[in-house]
């Protein structure tokens, strides 16, 4: 990265960019680096963006050098160092799951094209935007210069819940909860599991398996436990009438702070949605799904070779079968459009090229057209 860390958002005048601007401008991530922040709306929120940056500038955050607002996704990423996808299409009433990622499809080609044209060639991109996991692939995708390993969507949410719920149930710090994963999607097939690898940590230092702590609640670990924290986002959205904001800014800040700066400690894994390539777990290649990932000098690293029981097989299959049926979903518009890599599904090889554009992503002056969530 240069001296600046030039940092874009999209969806930026959203009430989860609203959140998570101040957590960038403050150093909370990136501590006291230089930071310029290219906020990217799309038209009718621009004068919600112009007051988010009188507001940045009153907040006389040292850190921050300049903030620029725009309609334009190649102008927010021109030479970008950390993109953050928060900017998609909103579920409405009636709408199927199906709709709702071909209608995302469109808006991440988008994405993914005006990174792959200007980004830097190092540039970090998280997706936060739902269906998280399918979006992060379109981009990917589009965005061939990039590697892989520079795309993650965000699982870190779903961690943090059940990192509380095990320190809740414990009586303990989260701090001292340690290996929680997610696996798979971010959606409600997703599987935490605090039985695989998580342990307490304690004072000094010694690594108590949780499958120990909650010997006598294994009947809660594995069924209250899991649909408690799949469920999570809609209670959340039945009591606040509104959908995770606040806890989605934190946790997509600390997913990039762990990320990019701090790494984890050793021994130490979150949750990450990434790009399998190599088939880990037995999970077909060629889908963004979660798993426990250790990180460090910028990179994230997927902690192979644990022993999965019986009901985490059998869970990772159902939210793996969901994936591949959400990516055949998102090929009915892929393969309406150009420069698409392959993938393989459960049945078959799918090429996703062909010369055709799509139309609904950019209009003639190249402005942003996605909804944000």
């Amino acid at each position: 990265m240069n001296n600046v860390t030039k940092i874009a958002i999209s969806g930026a005048a959203g009430n989860i960019g609203y959140a998570l601007i101040p957590l960038l401008a403050s150093g909370y991530v990136f501590g006291d680096r230089p930071i310029e922040l290219r906020l990217l709306e799309i038209p009718h929120a621009l004068k919600a963006l112009a007051g988010i940056r009188m507001e940045l500038i009153d907040c006389a955050f040292p850190c921050l050098t300049d903030v620029l607002c725009t309609t334009d996704p190649l102008e927010a990423f021109e030479n970008a160092d950390v993109i953050v996808l928060v900017g998609g299409y909103p579920r409405k009433q009636g709408m199927e799951r199906k709709d709702l990622i071909q209608a995302n499809t469109n808006i991440f080609t988008t994405m993914g094209r005006a990174i792959d044209d200007v980004a830097s060639p190092d540039v970090k991109v998280l997706v936060v935007a739902n269906p998280a996991n399918t979006n992060c692939l379109v981009a990917l995708s589009e965005a061939s210069s990039i590697p892989t390993k520079n795309f993650c969507a965000l699982s870190y949410l779903d961690h943090q819940r059940a990192k509380a719920q095990i320190a809740i149930k414990l009586g303990v710090s989260t701090n001292c909860v340690k290996n929680v994963t997610i696996w798979g999607n971010h959606s409600e097939t997703q599987f935490p599991d605090a039985l695989t690898d998580g342990y307490f940590l304690s004072d000094n230092g010694e690594k108590i398996p949780l499958s120990s702590l909650l010997a006598n609640d294994l009947d809660w670990v594995s069924t209250d436990f899991v649909t408690l924290v799949q469920n999570r986002g809609k209670h959340v959205i039945e009591v606040r009438g509104n959908s995770s904001a606040l806890s989605a800014a934190q946790a997509t800040a600390d997913c990039l702070k762990t990320w990019l700066v701090t790494g984890t400690q050793d021994g130490e894994t979150v949750s990450m949605a990434v790009y399998n390539d190599k088939g880990y777990y037995g999970i077909k290649k060629g889908i963004v799904f979660s798993f426990p990932c250790e990180c460090k000098d910028g990179n994230w690293y997927v902690k192979n070779g644990l022993s999965l029981s019986d009901l985490a097989l059998e869970k990772l299959e159902i939210t793996e079968t969901e994936l591949l049926e959400e990516l055949e979903a998102a090929h009915n518009v892929l393969s309406k459009t150009s420069r698409f890599r392959a993938y393989s599904t459960a049945s078959s090889t799918m090429s996703l090229t062909s010369m055709a554009e799509s139309d609904t992503e950019l209009s003639t002056s190249g402005q942003f057209l996605a909804s944000r969530i």
